[in-house]
């Protein structure tokens, strides 16, 4: 949240009313003691470009089904396989569903773990978010999540944009949704890249709509640095960051949220979906434009861009099976997964930009009777891109039934191992102090950064 401006009850107010509370009601981002000079000089700063290494994190919210989606099994029985039948792609002996002929025909750009065996048991984002599971072990505070701790050890690349940025919507069942900084604190939250977050970006009545208007905006800053100096009020405010300053006074980021700035042909091939209708009530909405906004937020500076798309919990039942979702679902996603992928690369960003697609786990090899797939962490699958990776290729596979990984079984630790090493942090030997001042590694267990990725 950005926004400057909340209802409280709050009893010390500034010489205009506003409280020191509602002033304070920022989020992630806080305000500093810089003068108008300083502002114009950090817009000045903002307008420079710098090539930066940047993750795009899309999660598919309920785990997808991955032995419909990446690892098919078509000589398995009936009720293990499903009527999803693979096909081709263009590297020699890699097959995904018939449903995705978009990313068939671009698997040379793709890298597909089949084999990630160590997932969670529970429906929840913070494995998927924070490579760790749930513990009464944790630190106090709990472990940051990856694109919090990246934006710690890296800062920002322009003091107009934030390292990380979240097109996360909220979903309704709480643990969908994406955890937050951990011990690290609210100063490395995540910027709210949606529409509400947007709506949240106001300075003393200034909304998005008017960034553009440097001299309402700078007058607007000025009266509240005069608010701030009469009242004396807002001792430390300083250690919380500067950021939104830089923000508000750039147009940069609100360029980056606007849609309408983009090219309609590129609109248009993402496709669209409607924010408001969350998947089965409590998922996220099916909206590919999401995967648009993280291109534009990446290429406008953020390091890190997280993402929840659509409901891929599919249990089946009397109105809907499983495969029914999946004719729906799974060519929307195709299409604008192919489209990420040649947007990135026509904007000369395909190895700067590390894309993974993946859930919290996978889906039962057999069918249940409601002609569903239940929850399955003994397996699950994930796609890779860009990044300068090594991709064209399969990591790892599972049996006959898609139910067990018997070769090259992969943990959570080990790709974001991968993805901190295509950030250019190393994984080994950085560490961030938890609230008791001890250092904590980025990943577990001495993970390392996947070898047939990085080498």
């Amino acid at each position: 949240m950005l926004s400057l401006l909340h209802s409280s009850r709050d009893r010390s107010p500034l010489c205009n009313g506003t409280s020191r509370r509602e002033f304070l009601q920022i989020g992630a981002l806080g305000l500093g003691g810089l003068t108008l000079s300083q502002l114009l000089a950090a817009e000045s700063q903002a307008s420079a470009t710098t090539r930066h290494k940047a993750v795009i994190m899309i999660y598919l919210v309920g785990g997808p089904p991955h032995q419909d989606l990446w690892d098919l099994k078509p000589d398995a029985p009936a009720e293990i396989a499903g009527p999803m039948r693979p096909i081709n792609t263009n590297v020699p002996g890699m097959e995904i569903c018939e449903l995705l002929p978009q990313l068939a025909a671009r698997a040379d750009r793709l890298a597909i773990i089949r084999s990630i065996a160590d997932a969670q048991a529970d429906h929840d984002a913070y494995q998927v978010f924070t490579g760790r599971t749930r513990s009464a072990r944790n630190p106090a505070g709990d472990w940051p999540q990856f694109a919090s701790a990246a934006a710690r050890i890296l800062g920002t690349v322009d003091p107009a944009i934030p390292a990380y940025a979240s097109a996360c919507y909220t979903c309704t069942h709480g643990p969908y949704n994406e955890p937050g900084p951990g011990y690290l604190g609210i100063s490395q939250a995540g910027f709210p890249a949606l529409g509400s977050g947007r709506k949240n970006m106001v300075l003393q009545g200034v909304t998005p709509d008017r960034l553009r208007d440097r001299r309402a905006l700078l007058g607007s800053v000025d009266r509240l640095r005069r608010d701030i100096d009469q009242s004396g009020r807002l001792d430390g405010l300083d250690a919380v960051s500067q950021q939104a300053f830089d923000i508000l006074t750039s147009s940069k980021l609100a360029d980056a949220l606007d849609l309408s700035k983009e090219d309609p042909k590129v609109v248009a091939r993402y496709g669209t979906g409607d924010e408001t209708k969350h998947m089965d009530g409590n998922g996220a909405p099916r909206v590919p434009q999401s995967f648009l906004l993280a291109r534009r937020l990446v290429e406008a500076g953020c390091r890190v861009v997280t993402v929840n798309y659509s409901k891929w919990d599919w249990h089946g039942g009397a109105e809907r099976s499983i495969f029914d979702r999946e004719r729906e679902d799974f060519p929307v996603f195709d299409n604008a997964f192919a489209a990420l992928l040649d947007d990135l690369r026509d904007r000369g960003l395909e190895k700067d930009v590390t894309v993974i697609a993946w859930g919290e786990f996978g889906r039962t090899p057999v069918i249940s009777k409601q002609v569903g797939r239940d929850h399955w962490p003994r397996v699950c699958s994930a796609v890779m891109a860009g990044g300068g990776m090594r991709t064209g290729q399969i990591i790892g596979a599972t049996d006959r039934l898609a139910g067990e990984a018997v070769s090259r079984p992969v943990t959570f630790a080990e790709v974001f191992a991968t993805l901190y090493h295509n950030l250019g942090i190393d994984p080994r030997r950085a560490t961030i102090a938890d609230l008791s001042g001890r250092p904590q590694y980025l990943v577990e267990k001495n993970a390392e950064p996947l070898k047939e990725l990085v080498g």
